[in-house]
């Protein structure tokens, strides 16, 4: 088969962009942790930021209450304490709940110590978890992982838990940045604000939100007339390497987005959800294939794109035909 030229790649993908509201195939789960508070003064603050994201999670981005695991140090009702075990638990969950293209927020939310410059651990009530033990829960989990501790001393955590496919981000870039953070309180009012959506496509992306915190983060330092005590970091290379993000180019945090593109109409019978599912699963693979295209031979490149594109095309006549 011919490469297929570079004129017909842009027709298609004109014709891609006209086909209207996109679905979502992937589901999205989360597990928040807020640890050991170690005092009311930070038991406030961490149950705010807690509240906050769940609500995002669960109130503007839709997601279904057996998606969403909260553990707390203060337990009520739909939240566990914050223990090793129940940690554990969860992840279990997770690894039962998630498929391939599903997208998981695990997020820590509390106080970090950093034993070296390798390895630290995340405060829970009772024994800690170190950033080996979370990496070691982690792998079985299917999923794109977006892996965020917020906590002082997280440093190591960038390093540990990179993995292909996977977004890591800490609060802090070294291991001397220990002290408490606010990162969280940025990263999270991103999440479900529209001024962190720089590209203006409805959506909050990972990279737009670590991006929106991280200028939070230096701002509040700034208006307080204080040095900065700590700089966020973020990795979706596999690799464990701080990536500056101001001259990154397109990559998997910029594509990857914690609420779903469109809901399923619930009027929608069963084939209907099903080619909506279809050519949301096909979006994303386009997507993933243009963040991988350095890595591809031209004519490789080309012919994939000309049957995700061609698939596409049909599954959405086949979408109209029953609107």
């Amino acid at each position: 088969m011919k490469a297929l030229p570079s004129c017909r790649i842009v027709v298609l993908a004109l014709a891609f962009l006209a086909f209207g509201a996109r679905g979502e195939a992937a589901d999205r789960f989360a597990v928040i942790v807020s640890g050991a508070s170690g005092g009311p003064q930070f038991a406030q603050r961490y149950d705010s930021w807690r509240d906050q994201l769940l609500s995002i999670l669960r109130d503007q981005f839709g997601y279904p209450a057996d998606h969403i695991q909260v553990l707390s140090d203060s337990p009520s009702p739909g939240t566990r304490r914050s223990t090793a075990e129940n940690v554990r638990a969860s992840i279990e969950v997770l690894r039962q709940q998630t498929r391939a293209d599903d997208v998981v927020l695990v997020i820590l939310i509390g106080h970090g110590s950093t034993g070296d410059a390798e390895d630290s651990k995340f405060n829970l009530v009772g024994p800690d978890l170190s950033a080996r033990e979370w990496a070691e829960l982690l792998k079985p989990v299917a999923g794109h992982i977006v892996f965020a501790d917020t906590s002082g001393g997280s440093f190591p955590f960038l390093k540990a838990l990179a993995a292909p496919g996977r977004i890591v981000l800490t609060a802090t870039n070294s291991p001397g940045q220990v002290f408490e953070t606010v990162f969280p309180d940025f990263f999270i009012r991103a999440l479900g604000d529209q001024a962190a959506d720089a590209d203006k496509n409805q959506k909050i992306s990972i990279q737009e939100a670590f991006d929106f915190a991280s200028a939070g983060v230096k701002g509040w330092f700034a208006d307080k007339g204080q040095v900065a005590t700590e700089h966020a970091a973020l990795d979706d290379s596999g690799h464990g390497a701080n990536d500056e993000s101001a001259a990154r180019p397109r990559s998997l945090a910029s594509i990857t987005y914690l609420q779903p593109d469109v809901r399923i109409p619930p009027t929608a019978d069963t084939e209907l959800a099903g080619l909506i599912r279809r050519r949301a699963e096909l979006e994303n693979t386009v997507e993933r294939l243009r963040l991988n295209k350095p890595n591809l031979p031209q004519e490789q490149y080309e012919r994939e794109l000309e049957s995700l594109l061609l698939e596409m095309a049909r599954v959405d006549q086949r979408i109209r035909s029953k609107s």
